[in-house]
């Protein structure tokens, strides 16, 4: 039995509905998504093993999480609105609650194989990290979350390229670092906003970053304030997507636009996936979670 065989029959015991949706949406990704699979369920088991954790205590933590998205998804179609509206809030809710940063880490990290949207958002990740491979000598990421992007970016990159990661959250750190297990990138604890690096970044990435601040063109600006002249800014972010750390709501891609042109930024390629196999009409009509991924640009003074 494959790995993601065996969790999504763990998950069958569990929620046999969410399993079915698993069944369709992960049956015909091919050869790629199972040899990518293998790899990372492979090297996650053990990075869970030396932590003393197995793969069910992984797939538990993808559960509970299933039950937080499920709650704050009802509370948003009542009301329209995340349930969050303050990083306060989200502080003292799940970043500075070490046991939900726990479980949400690594129930976000098995979304990132198990969501159909996250695994292509991440193939697009590499494709446009890859072909600019040979202009990239220093590397950041803010706000490294599970760390399967900058493990990539560690991975895809020329031995002496500077990989940086700077996260506020130590739990978020701890286990970026264990899943890069490479000794030469440089882990930061620090507000983005107070970090002084010595130089300028060729290629900065903010993953599912934005949603979780009150000012998230501040960031995309503070980001733009670290990128060269020619560097490459690459996001992601979700519109309609409630969870227990999502504060500002994006309600389409256009939304997502109009922040980027406000921030001085130009969008180079862009990259869009619904949550589910749906019409775009249907997908908007009922605010179905919509992933949007861009490679950004300065605009020319």
């Amino acid at each position: 039995m494959s790995k993601v065989a065996y969790i999504i029959d763990y998950i069958s015991k569990k929620n046999p509905v969410h399993t079915k949706k698993l069944r369709k949406t992960l049956n015909n990704l091919g050869a790629d998504y199972d040899r990518r699979a293998h790899e990372f369920l492979t090297r996650y088991e053990t990075i869970l093993s030396e932590g003393g954790q197995t793969l069910d205590f992984a797939i538990d933590s993808y559960l509970q999480m299933l039950t937080d998205i499920t709650v704050e998804t009802l509370r948003f179609r009542e009301t329209g609105e995340y349930s969050s509206k303050s990083f306060e809030e989200v502080n003292q809710r799940v970043y500075g609650n070490p046991e939900v940063m726990e479980y949400y880490m690594h129930g976000l990290l098995l979304s990132q194989f198990l969501w159909k949207h996250h695994f292509e958002m991440f193939g697009f990740f590499t494709m446009e990290l890859s072909r600019r491979r040979d202009s990239i000598h220093n590397y950041l990421e803010i706000g490294g979350g599970h760390g399967l992007q900058v493990a990539e970016a560690a991975r895809i990159l020329a031995p002496t390229a500077h990989v940086t990661v700077v996260d506020i959250s130590p739990t978020s750190l701890d286990l970026a670092r264990r899943m890069v297990g490479n000794a030469s990138v440089a882990f930061i604890l620090s507000d983005v906003f107070l970090y002084q690096p010595p130089e300028k970044f060729d290629f900065i990435t903010i993953g599912e970053v934005l949603e979780h601040l009150e000012n998230p063109s501040a960031l995309l600006q503070r980001a733009a304030d670290l990128l060269k002249e020619n560097g490459t800014l690459f996001i992601t972010t979700p519109a309609n997507a409630p969870t227990i750390d999502h504060i500002y709501l994006f309600r389409n891609a256009e939304d997502i636009r109009r922040l980027i042109r406000d921030a001085g930024l130009t969008v180079e390629t862009e990259f869009l996936r619904y949550a589910e196999d749906v019409d775009v009409e249907i997908a908007e009509k009922y605010k179905i979670t919509l992933l949007y991924g861009a490679c950004l640009k300065k605009r020319p003074k």
